[in-house]
């Protein structure tokens, strides 16, 4: 009954969102969503003007590489607000969201990967589903090399994976108030891919659309997706070309030939000060401009 249902829900997306018969037919490589919210435009025009095509290139790289990228919002609390009207003003000149069925919020983060990946799934039929924060650096042609090894996985999860304590106290952030669950005072979390980026297969990306109604969330989404996977045989892989520092790392890694997959600031969380640091990262750590058009696969 849960696959028919899932099977029906795909077709009702698809429907939604204007994906062609050729489209749903197409096996792509992957999709990624770039996890974004109402105040962060500068955020998005600094993606834009980097690592992330525009316009006919978008499209190029959907149908020469079949890789699918869009920022991914919600809605607002007030249904057609000015939030709203505003990332569809946005809609029109860049075509480049995937708008969930969803009511944007920082503590509902959870819920937002769990319609992303579900929503995702059911539009596109791809090797790979990944979240990425929109504060984030990626290189497409590194990233997709890190994941062609493991392209014949069926269940594989993939990211810089970590392990940090449960945070029980209230007035800390990543407060995590079913903290009791997780043993005694002190304890850690189970391993996880850190937030920031994640890659799942297609049958993980299937079972949370299967089961979204049954998957519990925990205060932090990256805790939450880890969560979902306990239990399961899944392959955790722990790539560490998905969280390079953008101090020197990033740096000095492309230099020698060897191109970081995403780059950020653990301090931060993502890059300090994106918006405005977004295009230096780009031209100290990004890989040559044709990386992925020159490539074999």
């Amino acid at each position: 009954m849960k696959l028919v249902a899932a099977r029906a829900e795909r077709e009702s997306l698809s429907g939604k969102f204007n994906i062609s018969n050729e489209a749903k037919k197409r096996k792509y490589f992957m999709v990624i969503g770039i996890n974004t919210a109402f105040s962060s435009r500068k955020r998005r025009d600094s993606v834009r003007s980097t690592w992330m095509p525009q316009g006919e290139n978008l499209k190029k790289l959907e149908e020469e590489k079949g890789i699918i990228v869009r920022f991914v919002i919600g809605h607002s609390v007030l249904s057609h607000g000015i939030l709203d009207k505003a990332i569809e003003a946005e809609e029109k000149t860049h075509g480049d969201f995937l708008r969930l069925e969803h009511t944007e919020g920082y503590m509902k983060l959870s819920a937002k990967t769990k319609t992303f990946f579900a929503t995702a799934v059911s539009l596109w039929d791809a090797e790979f589903y990944i979240k990425v924060d929109d504060d984030v650096h990626v290189n497409l042609a590194s990233l997709k090399k890190a994941l062609s090894a493991h392209q014949n996985k069926p269940r594989v999860y993939v990211g810089c994976m970590k392990s940090g304590p449960v945070l029980a106290r209230k007035s800390v952030k990543y407060h995590e108030p079913e903290y009791w669950k997780f043993g005694e005072v002190g304890n850690k979390y189970f391993r996880h891919a850190t937030g920031q980026f994640y890659a799942i297969s297609k049958d993980l990306a299937t079972y949370i659309l299967i089961n979204q109604d049954l998957l519990h969330k925990y205060a932090n989404e990256d805790v939450s997706l880890g969560s979902w996977f306990i239990g399961l045989n899944v392959e955790h892989v722990d790539e560490k070309r998905l969280c390079c520092s953008t101090s020197q790392d990033c740096e000095l890694k492309a230099m020698m030939g060897h191109v970081c997959a995403a780059s950020f600031d653990w301090k931060c969380s993502g890059i300090c000060r994106s918006a405005e640091r977004m295009a230096d990262v780009h031209e100290r750590c990004g890989e040559p401009q044709n990386a992925l058009w020159t490539s074999n696969s």
